[in-house]
């Protein structure tokens, strides 16, 4: 059973090497000339690209090629002040040659919509901001030339009060999305709503892919044991080309159990482990840790003392 490690955006090891660089709206605002912004936003979304470039070449250094780019790439790309910018056509070379290079060193790349990007709100303004935004994040990948395996990590949603119709909601509104926007759509189950039972029902019915994350399903279950339903939910990858994804995170402390912690506890992982061997089905992590290269190294640092673990590489183990 192989296990590739990745992590999420940005590395605490590099040097000035955010990759998402922005402007407030208001700042850009006091810009009069419209040119003038599109200059600035445009500086900003080179230097952030140039960094992604940065953070390329350091993963590739270290074998690490499950990635989550972010969704800041952009700056105020869907805001109504950047109308007129016609990024995708102004940047066509650095988005394709970071393209380019992310599939000739075999990343898996994917990004994860902001906590706005709501599909089962009630309100249609909500559903129409999402729906954008999605396709903000459809057209990068576009731009990048990667294709339909390149995913868009999403959740549920709100409850809206009830908790039933808000899942038929977010059915019939996957059901209207443009086939493009449903290809790229995954589910991750949440640490307060919809818990992995509810999020495997769904991506069932709708024929997505499910993403577990281990941390979530620690913080809101049904008493359920992950064991029970690890099976079916790597199942829900079957038809696509690449393999099960799981993000994986340790709680803050006992007061803060839903924050991430810095790095990641081993004996945490070590028990979800456990389970997946039973399965025996190859899966990528996305570690989700506040200190992101810095815990997936530690991480890796930590299971050379496992026994049962073998090594691959800097980043992918056997089990």
């Amino acid at each position: 059973m192989r296990i590739n490690f990745g992590y999420v955006a940005m590395s605490t090891i590099l040097q000035d090497c955010s990759p998402s660089k922005t402007i407030t709206v208001k700042n850009l605002s006091r810009i009069a000339d419209e040119k003038l912004r599109i200059i600035k936003l445009r500086s900003l979304a080179k230097t952030n690209l140039n960094n992604i470039q940065r953070l390329f070449f350091h993963n590739k250094s270290h074998d690490i090629t499950v990635f989550r780019l972010t969704s800041k790439l952009i700056p105020l790309a869907t805001h109504p002040i950047a109308q007129n910018w016609d990024w995708a056509s102004e940047l066509a070379y650095e988005l394709k040659s970071l393209g380019d290079y992310a599939r000739e060193n075999k990343f898996r790349l994917s990004a994860h919509p902001e906590h706005f990007t709501l599909l089962n709100s009630p309100k249609e303004e909500i559903l129409t901001a999402s729906i954008k935004d999605l396709e903000y994040h459809h057209q990068i990948f576009k731009a990048m030339g990667l294709d339909s395996s390149t995913k868009l990590v999403i959740h549920v949603g709100g409850r809206y009060e009830d908790k039933d119709l808000s899942m038929e909601r977010f059915i019939n509104n996957h059901h209207k999305l443009p086939l493009h926007l449903k290809n790229r759509i995954i589910l991750e189950n949440d640490d307060k709503i919809y818990t992995s039972r509810d999020v495997l029902k769904i991506c069932q019915e709708l024929k997505i892919p499910m993403v577990l994350d281990i941390h979530h399903h620690w913080c809101n279950n049904y008493n359920d044991d992950i064991e029970d339903y690890l099976p079916a939910i790597f199942d829900t990858w079957k038809d696509e080309p690449i393999p099960p994804k799981i993000h994986l995170s340790s709680p803050r402390d006992q007061k803060h159990f839903r924050n991430h912690a810095d790095n990641i506890d081993l004996l945490f992982f070590l028990d979800f482990l456990e389970k997946a061997k039973k399965v025996n089905q190859d899966f990528d992590v996305m570690i989700e840790a506040k200190n992101k290269d810095g815990a997936l190294f530690q991480l890796m640092s930590e299971l050379k003392d496992i026994s049962r673990v073998k090594f691959i590489n800097e980043a992918s183990v056997e089990a």
